[in-house]
């Protein structure tokens, strides 16, 4: 409409602003606030003088200082690959592995008291609350409890052995030795407590020595994801100094700019002088680990398709997927179903109590065995020290995560596990492939953000729907982030990782406890078995 014949009483219409957002600002915030003020005075409207405004320079959010991800995050981060990496059973790492590690760790305590004291001894009783009560039936924490209390830990047991003995013996009684004295311990003495309360941590448990009604020994323990522990009154052990001291991903960036490194020679470093270890034997268990994620997609894929336990009858289908996928044609198509099979695998072997990898935890060991599937011979054909290089730049990236916001999904939904995971496989990728280490970080940030809000609602307590899938998707999702960071102007990316942990962190607390792995919302209540 030309000046001629436009009504000259009707608002001008101003032309689409394409300049860029003030410094500072929130750039969506910006854009919306402009087609806003476009579409208001298109319908006639007036513009409320508030869209004119530019808007205030942002503020990071801070967060609650009494929130434990705070307390947490004080000083540079300190973990090791020995310690973020395990092997040990599924189904989850905060409802299996800690809690075995757990009734191990207070079995060794309790062996150390005097004899006289030993003697007295009757029974030994373990107390689950709040996650761990409700959906340990599902998770087989009670048998994990047990096995631990009998002197089984997590790296060396034989699932099939002694876990899914236990599941067919149920009655069965085991005998513990206490020096020179025998007592007797079972499955009913695995007490499923109150799943409500003002508890320290949502997986908290307690063990207790007991003589008759007299409690001998007793320790408050928590089980805070990825299979990392912790007690009332617990310190953490001392470490020596670290060469690169980073609590965020932008300190990370600047290092591997100052000296001239990548994200993995950065870990390297870090894990040799905190630890006191050699590159060699670092080296030693990263190839352990490599090993363990080899052989956990191999099992998947081999085994026959069947039912997983418990009341849902889950058929499995790695191996199914896995075949199609090999007689796909179209190269794109194959590769997604590769990925997306070796995930399955992985997560099957969880969902059956198998040995699998914590990275960063139970419920998401199919995302970073199905990512080094396909750098492995099977895929991209990257040889080994890439896939030691590309665990490293993953493990800062997992440590991050765990360091400021949490890896457990009673704490913080789905998004802590799988999205993590996620997470820290784009961030693999990028590094075996030798993408610098902006890219890297842009990559994990990419797959982080989009599981960002993830609810854990796994149906009648066990981890399997949605959980196997979604280690699918989340594999998926790690080349993605890591094909549009490679393929983006990196400096162009407005999201950067540590605003995307802190936003992990914030909706970790502000979620709804009933998505928080307690069975109690999502798909956990609106799919009916039958």
């Amino acid at each position: 409409m030309d000046s001629e014949t436009r009504n000259p009483t009707a608002p001008v219409i101003p032309e689409l602003d394409y300049s860029e957002p003030p410094t500072g600002s929130d750039r969506r915030a910006f854009m919306v606030r402009s087609a806003m003020a476009t579409a208001i005075i298109a319908v006639g409207g007036t513009i409320n003088p508030l869209f004119a405004q530019t808007p205030a320079n942002a503020q990071p959010v801070k967060l609650d200082p009494n929130l434990n991800v705070v307390k947490q995050s004080k000083g540079p981060v300190m973990t090791l690959v020995d310690e973020f990496y395990k092997v040990g059973p599924g189904p989850s790492s905060s409802h299996t592995i800690g809690p075995m590690r757990i009734t191990y760790d207070f079995y060794q305590r309790a062996i150390k008291l005097p004899q006289a004291e030993l003697d007295q001894a009757t029974a030994l009783k373990v107390h689950l609350y709040g996650s761990l009560s409700a959906t340990g039936k599902g998770h087989g924490t009670e048998r994990a409890a047990l096995a631990g209390l009998i002197g089984h830990e997590p790296a060396t047991i034989d699932p099939v052995a002694v876990l899914d003995k236990m599941q067919a013996e149920p009655d069965k009684v085991y005998p513990v030795k206490l020096g020179t004295k025998t007592i007797n311990a079972s499955l009913k003495d695995i007490i499923y407590d109150a799943t409500k309360g003002d508890f320290p941590h949502a997986n908290t448990m307690t063990v207790k020595l007991m003589a008759g009604d007299k409690v001998l020994l007793e320790q408050e323990y928590y089980s805070v994801g990825g299979g990392f522990i912790e007690w009332k009154g617990y310190a953490p052990p001392e470490k020596h100094a670290p060469k690169y001291p980073y609590e965020t991903m932008a300190q990370v960036i600047d290092y591997t700019k100052r000296d001239n490194i990548s994200i993995a020679q950065l870990a390297m470093a870090n894990e040799t002088s905190i630890s006191g270890r050699s590159e060699a034997e670092i080296n030693a268990f990263l190839d352990k680990i490599i090993g363990a994620m080899r052989a956990t997609v191999k099992t998947g894929l081999a085994a026959p398709t069947s039912t997983l336990p418990g009341p849902i009858k889950l058929k499995t289908k790695a191996g199914d997927v896995f075949r199609s996928a090999q007689a796909e044609a179209i190269p794109a198509r194959k590769a997604i179903g590769m990925v997306s099979a070796a995930a399955l695998a992985g997560s099957e072997e969880n969902a059956r109590g198998h040995l699998v990898i914590t990275a960063p935890t139970g419920g998401s060991a199919g995302v970073m065995p199905a990512v080094l599937y396909s750098l492995d011979q099977a895929g991209a054909k990257v040889p080994d020290q890439k896939l030691r290089e590309g665990l490293l730049a993953a493990s800062v990236v997992g440590y991050l995560c765990k360091h400021h916001a949490t890896l457990a999904a009673a704490e913080g939904g789905c998004q802590a596990e799988i999205g993590v995971a996620s997470a820290m496989g784009a961030a693999m990728i990028g590094q075996a492939l030798d993408a610098p280490p902006q890219v890297i970080a842009n990559a994990a940030e990419g797959a982080l953000e989009h599981h960002l809000g993830m609810t854990c609602d796994p149906v009648a307590g066990y981890v399997q729907i949605p959980c196997i899938e979604r280690c699918a998707f989340g594999a998926v999702k790690s080349w993605t982030g890591y094909l549009i960071a490679k393929n983006e102007i990196p400096a162009n990316r407005r999201v950067d990782f540590d605003s995307t942990v802190q936003a992990l962190a914030i909706t970790a607390k502000e979620m709804n406890s009933k998505y928080k792995e307690t069975s109690e919302g999502g798909l956990a209540v609106s799919l009916t078995l039958c």
